[in-house]
């Protein structure tokens, strides 16, 4: 399993457990008082580590390669996925999937960004990045959840929308403006949930819910903190100062009322336990539908564009 370096500590007492249980292992010496102490002492800094978490170190946990992606939420969560293709106007966008899955025997819409495990999966889901035609499919699949009077539930990890000409030429721009118009007056509910990046338009594009929730270490921002640092610094080496100064973490979006929630993950990331993860976020979204699906839909529209019109409102004295 990769680690990171703010992670060091804790690989030290893990590779000195590994020793002693080696030891113990051979049955010449009796070791478990000290794999208990070594056990012990890992349990203490690792909490000590991840109660102190910077932006940073968050950003870097959120774009751990074995951290479940949209697909592990869906065959870990959700029943009966039926996915489905196509914008219906130039081709099925692979970082973009979506389709009909029931959740606790109700039935729904998801939509969600797909990143690949390996180099080959990442270049055929193009690193999670859509283009308009993984925009415009996902609208196409929220508006037959509207037709069918099924909530939608987006899931999003993405470093941002795909930034190639092809994709401006296609218009990514407006793709993405539409969704926003488009998602906003929904009469169904929509339940937005932050599993890994959530980085620009590319976010947002399927990001405009009645309820928007982040996994605690995820990120949500404009911007990225090496493009952020890039514009300011002309180069990626303030990245860190960049990604305090965003407020992207999901404490800091929460503390500007930017989102609804936040999903607690099992000490370490998402990545140490998918199990407990995936547990943790089903219990919540549930919840979450059962509190939106008997609101009526119009109050339901109007809540939500009241939601966003807030957004940004401040008053300087």
């Amino acid at each position: 399993m990769a680690h990171f370096d703010f992670e060091k500590p804790i690989q030290d007492l893990l590779d000195q457990l590994e020793e002693v249980k080696k030891v113990h292992e051979k049955g010449k010496v009796d070791m478990s008082s000290k794999m208990e102490e070594l056990e012990t002492q890992i349990l203490i800094i690792k909490k000590d580590i991840y109660s102190k978490l910077n932006g940073w170190q968050r950003v870097q946990i959120s774009r751990h390669p074995e951290r479940p992606y949209t697909l592990d939420y869906i065959e870990n969560c959700f029943d009966n996925f039926i996915e489905l293709h196509g914008d219906r106007t130039v081709k099925d966008d692979k970082a973009m999937i979506g389709g009909f899955a029931s959740i606790n025997g109700r039935s729904v819409m998801i939509v969600g960004q797909q990143k690949g495990r390996n180099t080959k999966q990442r270049q055929f889901r193009n690193f999670g990045m859509p283009n308009p035609e993984g925009y415009r499919k996902a609208l196409r699949l929220m508006k037959m959840a509207e037709r069918f009077q099924i909530p939608i539930v987006c899931l999003i990890d993405t470093p941002g929308a795909s930034p190639g000409l092809e994709a401006e030429e296609r218009g990514q721009g407006e793709a993405i403006a539409r969704n926003l118009y488009e998602m906003s007056v929904f009469k169904v509910p929509i339940v937005c949930i932050i599993i890994g990046e959530g980085a620009s338009g590319g976010a947002l594009g399927i990001g405009v819910g009645d309820r928007v929730l982040m996994m605690e270490n995820t990120w949500y921002s404009v911007i990225s903190p090496e493009s952020c640092s890039s514009i300011l610094w002309r180069n990626w080496e303030h990245k860190e100062i960049a990604a305090e100064a965003l407020k992207l973490t999901a404490i800091d979006m929460l503390a500007n009322k930017l989102i609804d929630g936040v999903i607690p993950e099992p000490l370490g990331g998402a990545h140490e336990n998918p199990k407990e993860t995936y547990s943790v976020f089903k219990e919540r979204l549930i919840s979450e539908l059962n509190n939106l699906v008997d609101i009526d839909p119009e109050k339901l529209v109007h809540t939500r564009i009241e939601k966003f019109s807030k957004m940004g409102e401040f008053i300087e004295e």
